[in-house]
């Protein structure tokens, strides 16, 4: 007990301050188990945000109750911030804190989350909001955004997760989200409102993690594929479409059955951020982390396969 005791007050601590970490390749953090990922850069600095994995050794199942956050100007050290949103916060919500995106917009950060819904059947997306990207976060609704109700192209519980948010050149939101079937949906300039009606996306072989990017007038759209999954992706020159499917983008990711991946361009580099099973000893599907390499493009635009490698990136100053 007395041990226990000690453990627990030791990680309360490093969760209260910055902590700075210097990543020596992939897995670019190893002291706990991070999922998920999803990134932006603001004012020169990349903010990462991650699920957290906290599965006991041998436990096959996903627990996860907070988001993490870790900021970084050269892609090799980063500092750890404390949590700064828990599931807790939204308290229409039970459990589950599955994949999410932060967007800045209008001198506010909104971060998209799925969670399990507490009275609605399914998983859900709540909006929370703050002034830093840091946090703390709080709920910007006191309601969900998107609830199991609202979609029924399938009858599965849990095909509403997974958000990602993008803003067009035009000041225009969009949400994309899913699970079986890829949906988006137009947002209001306050960011917690739909701003019209859910479509379905038609795309190959859907399965989860949708991402937009746009890079050099092209828009993006990666996804995991089957299961385990691969990720994979398609192109437009409208982020409404139609999407032309282009094929794998990154392999199997381990010996983790999922694959999520951000995708960002920082200082003249693209990105490409994803999570696998690959902490020695006890990683895997449901104790994963997560990893960085670089995204090259053709002259066509399209993308060169991502190799996922140990030794990861390089600092870029």
């Amino acid at each position: 007990m007395k041990l226990l005791i000690l453990s627990i007050f030791a990680y309360t601590a490093s969760h209260q301050t910055d902590t700075t970490i210097h990543s020596n390749g992939n897995p670019i953090i190893t002291h706990e188990y991070t999922a998920d990922p999803a990134a932006m850069v603001y004012n020169g600095t990349v903010y990462l945000y991650t699920g957290h994995d906290e599965a006991p050794a041998r436990k096959e199942t996903y627990i996860m109750h907070n988001w993490l956050c870790f900021s970084s100007t050269d892609m090799v050290t980063w500092t750890e911030h404390p949590s700064p949103l828990q599931v807790s916060e939204f308290k229409w919500a039970k459990d589950d804190a599955w994949a999410s995106q932060v967007i800045y917009r209008n001198k506010k950060f909104y971060w998209y989350a799925a969670v399990e819904h507490g009275t609605i059947h399914g998983k859900a997306i709540g909006v929370a909001v703050s002034d830093s990207p840091t946090g703390p976060f709080k709920d910007a609704r006191g309601t969900a955004l998107i609830t199991n109700d609202m979609t029924t192209n399938t009858k599965i519980s849990w095909d509403d997760i997974d958000p990602t948010v993008f803003i067009d050149d035009n000041g225009q939101a969009y949400l994309y989200w899913g699970n079986t079937i890829c949906y988006y949906a137009k947002l209001k300039e306050n960011m917690t409102e739909l701003d019209g009606p859910i479509h379905t996306v038609p795309l190959k072989d859907f399965t989860e993690a949708p991402w937009i990017n746009k890079h050099n007038g092209w828009y993006y759209l990666s996804y995991a594929s089957h299961f385990p999954e691969k990720t994979v992706y398609a192109m437009s020159r409208n982020i409404e479409g139609p999407w032309e499917y282009k094929g794998i983008l990154n392999e199997v990711a381990g010996n983790s059955n999922t694959n999520h991946q951000a995708i960002i361009d920082y200082k003249g580099k693209s990105y490409f951020i994803y999570h696998n099973g690959s902490i020695p000893t006890e990683g895997g599907s449901f104790r994963r982390s997560v990893c960085i390499d670089y995204l090259y493009y053709n002259k066509d635009g399209s993308m060169k396969r991502v190799i996922m490698t140990s030794e990861g990136v390089k600092p870029v100053r």
